[in-house]
């Protein structure tokens, strides 16, 4: 292993680095991330589990009865990624609209950005513990009385968890305690969070979610190396693409390669149709694009165009793809295609949790090789948990809670 100091090459494997004492791995600020993105093939087989227990399979039933007329799903800032990944897939499987609002907006625009009516209002987070989060259930269960709350977290003690337990109109879901980073940024409890959210349209399976695992560890074992030596690269902004669902997880992974670099790589998030109009304009020679596609033959037609597009005008100093049985032809000489092999997904959901997971080894590596600390990479900037802040209500301030 070629761990050296406080540097580390394109050489250093996922295993390598893991295998190092945990002396070395804390001394290079990165034991905390690394284990949380390697235990997620084990973490989904979890979740799942838990969400067939008969209790909380009653649990998710009960929030969904009477079915809502919509369902808004809430969260801050990776959290309301993750909403807009489950987003499209739930709304398709409950027949019901679906909408993603970030907390932030609630808190200050709740009269005009919540849907009129009643609903459903499912709240994302890892810790439970956001003046937002928090701020938006008392707001809305003091003056939203026909909305119902449900609330996915990966913290038990955190308040999502704890403080309305005594709340007829609201239900907290909790997930494996492994799923609550303890690393800057967010990485199992994020994907955790989107499979609990997407169960709830009832259309995921034990077997899918063990094939995705399956399919996700195989490319932790044999395609991190080219990940690796991709983020030893030339660039200095990352574009990522995604339609759909999937422009939740594009979001998500330029947020992480933001996060770990401390910002010293460039990132935006893109649909592949819209990148024609105007962002595709910023594609240099020190760009590199992550291209996640769809597993609908109609929609990933149209991003074989936008790639073959991409490659006719010679934008971009190279690509990642990421997705089941790639086109050939779209793969240049410099790229990386992540074969996400034996997936077989039916639907958008699954596939996102793997675009994801690609995204956070890209990131992962990347901060490696500017020389940062994956687990804390912008000291003094960021923390885990978000300071409080005043929450203003009625002409008068409040002090918020601390959040993950």
């Amino acid at each position: 292993m070629s761990i050296l100091g406080n540097k580390t090459k394109a050489s250093d494997s996922l295993a390598a680095l893991g295998a190092a004492a945990p002396a070395a791995q804390r001394e290079l600020g990165y034991a905390d991330t690394l284990r949380e993105i390697l235990q997620q093939p084990a973490t989904w087989q979890a979740t799942a589990a838990l969400l067939g227990e008969p209790s909380v399979r009653a649990l998710l039933q009960a929030a969904l009865t009477p079915r809502p007329a919509q369902v808004v799903l809430t969260g801050s800032g990776s959290s309301i990624y993750a909403s807009e990944c489950i987003a499209p897939d739930l709304q398709q499987a409950l027949g019901v609209p679906v909408q993603a609002i970030a907390a932030g907006t609630l808190l200050t625009h709740w009269r005009s950005a919540l849907p009129p009516g009643g609903g459903l209002l499912v709240s994302i987070a890892r810790s439970g513990d956001s003046p937002e989060s928090a701020g938006v259930v008392d707001q809305l269960l003091a003056h939203a009385p026909d909305w119902r709350h449900l609330a996915i977290t990966c913290n038990a003690d955190g308040k999502l968890a704890t403080q309305y337990r005594n709340e007829p109109r609201y239900a907290s879901l909790v997930l494996d305690e492994r799923t609550n980073d303890r690393s800057l940024v967010m990485t199992s409890s994020f994907t955790n969070l989107v499979l609990a959210g997407s169960w709830l349209g009832g259309r995921a399976d034990m077997g899918g979610v063990q094939r995705l695992a399956g399919c996700v560890q195989q490319v932790f074992e044999r395609q991190s190396d080219a990940l690796a030596a991709v983020a030893h690269g030339d660039f200095d902004q990352v574009v990522y693409l995604g339609s759909g669902g999937a422009l939740g997880a594009a979001r998500e992974a330029a947020l992480k390669m933001l996060e770990m670099t401390a910002g010293r790589v460039r990132t935006m998030a893109e649909t592949f149709l819209g990148l024609r109009h105007g962002p595709m304009s910023s594609l240099d020679e020190h760009t590199l694009v992550v291209a996640y596609l769809s597993p609908d033959p109609a929609v990933r037609a149209y991003e074989y165009d936008l790639l073959r597009e991409l490659g006719r005008k010679r934008l971009g100093l190279a690509r990642v793809l990421v997705g089941e049985g790639i086109a050939d032809d779209v793969i240049g000489a410099q790229d990386v295609a992540v074969d996400l092999a034996g997936l077989q997904a039916s639907d958008d959901a699954l596939p996102l949790l793997a675009d994801v997971a690609v995204g956070q080894v890209l990131a992962f590596f990347r901060c490696l090789a500017l020389g940062g600390k994956p687990d804390a990479p912008a000291q003094g900037v960021l923390t885990r948990v978000v300071e409080s802040f005043a929450l203003h209500a009625a002409g008068s301030a409040q002090r918020g809670e601390r959040n993950a």
